[in-house]
């Protein structure tokens, strides 16, 4: 073991690791802690393992190919399941651009004090695209070097919030390592199964085996091969240690201060503190809603406008550096599955505009403080994703024409192909609560008709 090797080859598993702390996660985590306390650590802890299990597969077919997911998918695949498949993925990268747009422009919103409105906001966050382009034309280091710093702004803004709310230390451990949920009803559940559907993220697969093609590895020297595959195994564990840790600060923050808490004890608190976004909270004992926005409200009210507005600096450094690696996901499977070769501007342009545009007409039809609707609609798309990233990473690590003397195993093979059926039936359980609670007879029927022709897609590709 080497650690100037490790150095090396570090950087393409902290890019990955940006998808476990985009907007839509650092949400699930409030809700969770805010529905459930401590008690869903455990599920937290264990989706995230199996999302470090699966990277390491996408990571695999990177390193022994030379050719990223997109690309073995061209290759293996007839013309109509890889257009569709493109199709499927790209509606995958949309949905999750747009919770991290949104994410951005809330949060600067939160900054600036309601002064910049959502749209406003969502127009700033297209600059990415440029900041982008210009750390990317000065090398891959360098852009590494950038979402190691917003990583490490994210560990310092809501580790604050873990300091200054001082969770219950005891609760923490007792919720990561003991997997039972006492007293948890259907709304623990339904948090549970979005924390699943929030963590594993169809195109990061995608992204991850392209990233490690970014390292000069002989392929034809089995050792060298075998040697990389170690070091990025290394490196996304220690990126998914980081991620995971992050989370824990989330779920912990509001679980202690806010879990159990009604409309009513909130109204109160930021009524006494002067807050303006008292009127959010009706003075009802239901229990407390909380969204990213509603979040950074009753962090400020409870623990006063500092703790507001270093969580809008965390939400602000989440949704930027994962609308990067969104962009970046994007070009890597349009270029892939689609074999083009434009020019990096174009192509960062066009992919960025596919993502951007909805979520534009989104933030100027919403107010900030009711996108949570969108936000559900949002997971449920990308839950239904899932197999069309898993599915393939499975397949083509196993296939000893593809991936030579270092295909799967029997106990990869069948691991592997228990923890995709284990999380498509989770997040289809997740798309069918959402469904019910719909409660309209054609929205039914409209569903069981797309369920049909969905899960004839996915036997197709098992």
């Amino acid at each position: 073991f080497s650690f100037r090797k490790l150095w090396a080859f570090t950087g393409p598993g902290f890019l990955m690791s940006i998808a476990y702390l985009d907007p839509g996660n650092i949400e699930s985590d409030l809700q969770s802690g805010a529905v459930a306390g401590f008690k869903l650590l455990w599920v937290l802890m264990l989706a995230t393992i199996i999302g470090l299990l699966l990277q390491r597969l996408a990571a695999r077919l990177g390193v022994v190919t030379g050719l990223h997911l997109a690309e073995v998918c061209h290759r293996q695949y007839q013309k109509v399941p890889r257009i569709i498949l493109w199709l499927m993925v790209e509606l995958a990268i949309i949905g999750s651009d747009m919770q991290e747009v949104i994410g951005s422009a809330i949060a600067i919103n939160l900054l600036s004090v309601g002064k910049i409105p959502l749209w406003g906001g969502v127009l700033i966050t297209i600059a990415d695209t440029f900041v982008f382009l210009f750390l990317d034309k000065y090398g891959l280091r360098k852009l590494e070097a950038f979402f190691g710093l917003l990583i490490t702004i994210m560990a310092l803004t809501f580790g604050y919030e873990y300091i200054t709310v001082k969770p219950n230390q005891e609760k923490l451990l007792q919720g990561l390592f003991i997997p039972y949920c006492q007293d948890c009803g259907t709304a623990q559940l339904e948090q549970a199964v979005g924390i699943v559907g929030a963590v594993i993220m169809p195109h990061n697969m995608y992204l991850h085996s392209a990233l490690v093609k970014s390292r000069q590895v002989n392929r034809a020297d089995k050792r060298q091969v075998r040697e990389a595959n170690k070091y990025f195994f290394i490196e996304s564990c220690v990126a998914l240690f980081v991620s995971f840790i992050i989370n824990i600060f989330v779920v912990t923050v509001f679980a202690e201060a806010f879990f159990n808490k009604t409309n009513a004890d909130v109204n109160q608190v930021c009524a006494n503190s002067s807050s303006p976004h008292s009127s959010l909270f009706p003075n009802n004992n239901q229990t407390l809603e909380v969204d990213i926005y509603k979040g950074g409200v009753v962090l400020g009210c409870y623990f006063g406008p500092a703790a507001l507005y270093i969580w809008a600096i965390g939400i602000l450094a989440a949704g930027q550096s994962s609308t990067m690696t969104g962009t970046y996901s994007g070009q890597f499977v349009m270029e892939g599955f689609l074999n083009l070769r434009w020019s990096r501007f174009a192509r960062v342009l066009l992919t960025r505009s596919i993502a951007v545009t909805p979520t534009l007409f989104v933030a100027i039809f919403q107010d900030v403080e009711h996108l949570t609707g969108m936000n559900d609609f949002l997971n449920v798309l990308m839950s239904l994703q899932l197999p069309f990233a898993l599915i393939p990473v499975l397949t083509f690590t196993s296939l000893p024409s593809v991936m030579r003397d270092f295909a799967n195993g029997l106990f990869w093979r069948v691991a592997g192909g228990l923890l995709i059926l284990l999380i498509c039936a989770i997040n289809m359980y997740f798309v069918v609560a959402y469904v019910m609670a719909l409660n309209h007879l054609g929205l039914y029927i409209g569903a069981a008709v797309l369920s049909v022709i969905y899960l004839s897609f996915v036997a197709y590709l098992v």
